[in-house]
């Protein structure tokens, strides 16, 4: 491929590569205010249309609903980016894998964006087990968007541990929301 790419442009540099026979006037333009007769015999003039303006400040009407960031848009599956689990657990449930799903598709469409995981677990547990298993679950959802087609480089996980709970309190529920992977784009790390 490397080669063919340097004959190219070997051939595109001699095809520009002239000597000079002659000088040639330049080109000359024709001065005419909208609506009048083009020049010359036997033309007839075309009736023109108005150019209207295009708003491209923002100022104007809402974007249509497709040309909405689907990452934020709160009627997109992008726009969760958390997966739960079990206590003690790091293997990602079937009810998350279609979210797993469409991130993927997105990252592979957009082959420049990067995803960072953060593994999160919740306050029980020493601090270097939470670490371990808040790895486990990022790793995970790393290796599930990998076997989606999402190349590594793309793809950073991490382990918060304990460190960035959702949730303060001490039942069972804040910790069920303390036990998660969190799917980021840059700008939200």
């Amino acid at each position: 491929m490397r080669v063919l790419w340097t004959i190219l442009l070997a051939a595109a540099l001699a095809a520009c590569a002239s000597t000079a026979t002659e000088t040639q006037p330049p080109a000359g333009v024709e001065d005419r205010a909208p609506g009048s007769q083009p020049a010359g015999p036997g033309t007839q003039a075309v009736p023109q249309k108005p150019v209207t303006g295009v708003d491209l400040t923002g100022g104007g009407a809402a974007a249509p609903a497709a040309a909405a960031d689907p990452l934020h848009d709160a009627s997109s599956i992008l726009s969760r980016r958390s997966i739960y689990y079990e206590f003690d657990k790091y293997d990602v449930k079937d009810e998350y894998k279609p979210l797993i799903e469409a991130h993927a598709g997105y990252l592979r469409e957009h082959p420049g964006t990067k995803m960072l995981i953060q593994g999160n677990t919740d306050e029980r547990g020493s601090r270097e087990y939470n670490i371990a298993l808040g790895q486990r679950r990022s790793e995970g959802v790393k290796k599930l968007l990998q076997l989606l087609g999402v190349p590594e480089g793309q793809l950073e996980a991490v382990s918060l541990g304990e460190e960035k709970p959702k949730e303060t309190g001490h039942t069972e529920e804040a910790w069920a929301r303390n036990r998660r992977s969190d799917m980021l784009y840059p700008g939200e790390y």
